[in-house]
C-alpha cells in the first residue's frame, strides 16, 4: 500500500472516530440532565446509571482512544513528511490545544458519571445544560483551524 493510500485511510478513520467521540461527549451530559428529574433508588435512576456507563465504557472510550492513536499517526505520516517544524504549525498547536481540552472534558464526564452512580452528584441541571455544547463548540474552532490552515 502506497504511504498516500494508507495516510488516506488513517484520516478517514480519524474522521470517523471523532463523530462517534463528539456524539457521546454531547450525549452523556443529555442523560445526566434527565438522569437529574429520576427519583434516586428508582428504576428510571437505574436506566440512567446503565445508560451512562454502557455510553462511556463501549462508545466514547474506545472512540477517544481510536482518535488520539490514528492522530498520532496522522501527524507521524506528516513529520515523517515535513519534519518536526510540523508541530509548530500555529494551525496544528490550535488543534491539539483543543483536543487536550476534550480529553480533560472527557475525564470530568467520567468522574461525574462515578458520582451519579454513587449517588454524590452535587451538580445541577442547569450545569448540565449549559455545558452540554462544550464539546461541539471545541469541535468547530478544531475543525476550521485544520480546514483553514489559521496561521500557515
Amino acid at each position: 500500500m502506497m504511504l498516500g493510500t494508507a495516510y488516506t485511510w488513517v484520516l478517514g478513520l480519524h474522521i470517523i472516530a471523532v463523530i462517534a467521540w463528539m456524539a457521546g461527549m454531547m450525549m452523556l451530559p443529555r442523560l445526566y440532565v434527565y438522569h437529574m428529574q429520576a427519583e434516586p433508588g428508582s428504576k428510571m435512576d437505574q436506566v440512567f446509571k446503565d445508560a451512562e456507563r454502557r455510553l462511556l465504557r463501549i462508545i466514547i472510550n474506545p472512540a477517544m482512544i481510536l482518535v488520539l492513536v490514528l492522530g498520532c499517526t496522522l501527524i507521524g505520516f506528516n513529520v515523517r513528511g515535513e519534519g518536526w517544524r510540523f508541530l509548530l504549525h500555529p494551525w496544528l498547536l490550535t488543534k491539539l490545544a483543543f483536543v487536550l481540552f476534550l480529553v480533560s472534558w472527557h475525564g470530568f464526564l467520567a468522574r461525574a458519571r462515578r458520582r451519579f452512580e454513587a449517588g454524590t452528584n452535587t451538580r445541577t441541571e442547569k450545569f448540565w445544560r449549559m455545558t452540554n455544547e462544550l464539546p461541539f463548540l471545541a469541535a468547530i474552532v478544531i475543525v476550521l483551524a485544520v480546514t483553514t490552515k489559521i496561521g500557515g
